[in-house]
């Protein structure tokens, strides 16, 4: 009986290599992939070609290519500048950083709240550029205002990336008044103090959980589009600018470490709902889309990436056991586990309002941007930011709502 599958066909078509991938996870082998020939060693080390197959990746199996993004363009934006990551040890703010140093900045400056990540990023990135890289770790957060405006004068950073956000939606709703604080006046912060010290560009980091929110993590995404868009309109020189896309593949919280975490331990693989569907991408294709939309933008456009089909979480799952050369519902079950606090069935992309604008990149869209009525969204704001403060769970989900007409909270 036959225990793997070896597709040794590397130079055919993205969809044919994923209708193989697909009609091979139906079996019950292991799969592996050959590589490219030019990517296969022949040394001392590496004398037999199968012992060179890699182990299949799950983004083989996503349903579209990787997304190409225009290198030139992104090189022109960074080079020379002195770049800041907000969230810049975590998933997305570390392959930016990552991204960035590959681009000849003059200075790189990250800042995280969580100290371990942050030096995880540092070591990488001295290990690989030496002294070669200006590279400034600062442990602060984005909540401490006076903190930001002290870093923000001393580097005077003229391009800033904002991915410091919570994230995680089950917990957000345990305690929304955290959510407000750090991301919605965390974003307030970083934005008005960009402004202020003349940044030349501000980029933010937000989900496609922000359109037609149904929980307070996507909410207070939305409420920083807002803020994002309002600085746009009110700013004589920085421009800001809103990237938006769906999950990311590996990253913190992910659904695919959890399934293989399940599955090599023989537990149960776990899914919220028999239906669910999300869209995904890779953290390097996110942060490609981030890069190039902070290169081509004017200011206040929300850039929404195309990710092709959504996936549907029960197959990825049924594939992932699969690869594992398992029988799904046989040798691990998938145990359904009903929709989280605030989870939907499928995200969307785009708010109704925005409309689609196509870019140079066939594969990045731009939303319109929403004119905000300044006086009413301070005031609410204002609101907001006391019931928070005085960590008000309730008063503070009813003003988010205020804030966010398109908030339609799950209770």
């Amino acid at each position: 009986m036959q225990e793997s599958i070896i597709v040794a066909i590397p130079s055919c078509e993205e969809s044919d290599k994923r209708r193989i991938l697909d009609y091979c996870s139906s079996s019950n082998c292991k799969i592996k992939v050959v590589p490219y020939l030019s990517e296969l060693l022949f040394d001392e080390k590496h004398t037999e070609l199968i012992s060179q197959a890699k182990e299949i990746k799950i983004e083989d199996l996503l349903g579209r290519k990787p997304i190409e993004f225009n290198r030139e363009k992104i090189s022109r934006f960074i080079r020379g500048k002195v770049c800041m990551v907000t969230g810049g040890g975590g998933s997305i703010g570390s392959e930016l950083v990552r991204q960035i140093a590959g681009y000849n900045p003059r200075q790189v400056i990250i800042v995280d709240i969580y100290e371990n990540n942050a030096y995880d990023i540092q070591q990488e990135l001295r290990l690989e550029y030496g002294d070669s890289l200006d590279l400034v770790t600062l442990i602060s957060s984005v909540r401490d205002y006076d903190k930001m405006e002290s870093i923000f004068k001393k580097y005077r950073p003229q391009i800033v990336f904002h991915a410091a956000a919570h994230k995680h939606v089950p917990l957000m709703e345990t305690v929304p008044e955290e959510a407000v604080k750090n991301n919605v006046f965390g974003t307030f912060n970083v934005a008005t103090l960009a402004e202020f010290y003349g940044a030349d560009k501000f980029v933010m980091i937000s989900t496609d959980k922000a359109v037609n929110p149904t929980n307070v993590m996507g909410a207070t995404k939305r409420a920083c589009e807002m803020i994002i868009q309002y600085k746009a309109q009110e700013s004589k020189h920085t421009e800001f600018v809103t990237t938006r896309f769906g999950n990311v593949l590996g990253s913190n919280g992910s659904v695919i470490p959890l399934f293989r975490r399940q599955i090599e331990s023989g537990s149960p693989v776990t899914v919220t709902h028999p239906d669910i569907i999300r869209y995904f991408m890779t953290i390097p294709e996110a942060v490609s889309l981030v890069l190039e939309a902070g290169a081509m933008a004017k200011g206040g456009e929300i850039f929404v990436l195309d990710m092709g089909a959504p996936v549907k979480i029960t197959t990825l799952a049924e594939n992932l056991i699969r690869m594992y050369g398992k029988v799904p519902y046989k040798d691990v079950p998938i145990v359904f586990t009903g929709l989280r606090p605030g989870e939907k069935l499928f995200e969307e992309l785009l708010m109704d309002e925005e409309g689609l604008k196509s870019t140079e990149n066939k594969k990045i869209f731009i939303g319109n941007q929403i004119q905000i009525d300044p006086d009413n969204m301070l005031k609410k704001l204002k609101a907001l930011h006391e019931s928070a403060e005085a960590n008000d769970s309730e008063t503070t989900v009813g003003l988010l709502a205020e804030l966010v007409p398109t908030f339609k909270h799950q209770e």
